[in-house]
């Protein structure tokens, strides 16, 4: 008889608003409990996963899966980044852009059958000053919204929305030096995303054409524009096409040196981050396994 792997599910419990307090009995009912011998743990607050993925290399896991959002993916994809251990998802985020992208299922029971399926792939990952991320990572607008809706009660698309429109109200646009591979350039923008996939998440495109298996990063950088375009920037972005639109730059890199004259919050992968001074963002060619 083949020898059972040890999956770890990690379960962020509060990730999409959602309840996750049936999961546990769909694994049982799902899992193909012959090859694989599921344990669950639960996240209690930041950084709790990365040490759950810490300590689930040093017991011998053959596999960890992230059940939540990018977050939650992001803290254990840090934690695995390098090993032979691959990084499972269920999705069960506000966005799940990196799940979306990677075409792994929103429907709990449908992800689980990937997981028996057991389909590993090599990914990129970025890492902007130390801190790694594996759907994008960004500063300006994007980062502000993240930033104040790691503190909002609803959460969800629609407290992301409410978020974002509280954002708008106040946001003015910043000067930025950009260095993408020894290339040097200088923009005012509304804000700067570091994609090493296509989407935010809820199908939201930011880079239409990144991809976590080419080596390279794409810079998009949205420029200040009107805020009458705002309808038309929000339709790019569900319609696949903003780098089609006049305020919008995409330049592919490996090595990306970002200097601010204003100092505002950073986030990766949807979680703000306190980052001083410059930015320094580089690219991981398949640095971490993932079951999709």
């Amino acid at each position: 008889m083949q020898e059972q792997k040890k999956i770890l599910f990690v379960i962020n419990p509060i990730s999409g608003g959602k309840k996750k307090t049936a999961f546990k009995k769909t694994v049982l009912e799902v899992l193909d409990l012959e090859r694989f011998h599921p344990t669950f743990q639960q996240t209690t607050g930041p950084n709790h996963a990365y040490e759950i993925g810490k300590q689930a290399i040093a017991d011998g896991y053959d596999a960890v899966v992230a059940v939540g959002g990018d977050g939650t993916i992001n803290e254990l994809g840090s934690a695995l980044l390098g090993s032979d251990i691959p990084l499972g998802i269920i999705p069960e985020g506000s966005g799940n852009g990196l799940a979306l992208y990677l075409g792994i299922p929103l429907n709990e029971t449908a992800a689980l059958r990937r997981i028996n399926r057991f389909d590993v792939q090599e990914v990129d990952s970025g890492i902007i000053n130390e801190h790694p991320f594996f759907n994008i990572a960004g500063l300006g607008f994007d980062a502000s919204v993240s930033d104040k809706f790691a503190n909002e009660q609803l959460r969800g698309p629609v407290g992301y929305l409410r978020t974002v429109i509280n954002v708008l109200g106040k946001y003015k646009p910043c000067r930025y030096q950009l260095t993408i591979d020894g290339d040097e350039c200088e923009r005012e923008a509304f804000m700067i995303s570091v994609a090493n996939s296509p989407q935010y998440g809820n199908n939201a495109y930011i880079a239409p054409n990144a991809s976590v298996n080419d080596g390279v990063l794409d810079v998009c950088i949205v420029k200040k524009f009107p805020l009458y375009i705002l309808p038309m920037m929000v339709f790019h972005l569900f319609n696949r096409s903003v780098d089609q639109s006049e305020y919008v730059e995409i330049i592919p890199g490996k090595d990306i040196k970002i200097r601010r004259t204003d100092h505002g919050p950073v986030h990766v992968d949807g979680e703000p981050l306190n980052i001083e001074g410059d930015l320094h963002i580089r690219v991981q060619p398949g640095s971490l396994k993932i079951i999709c």
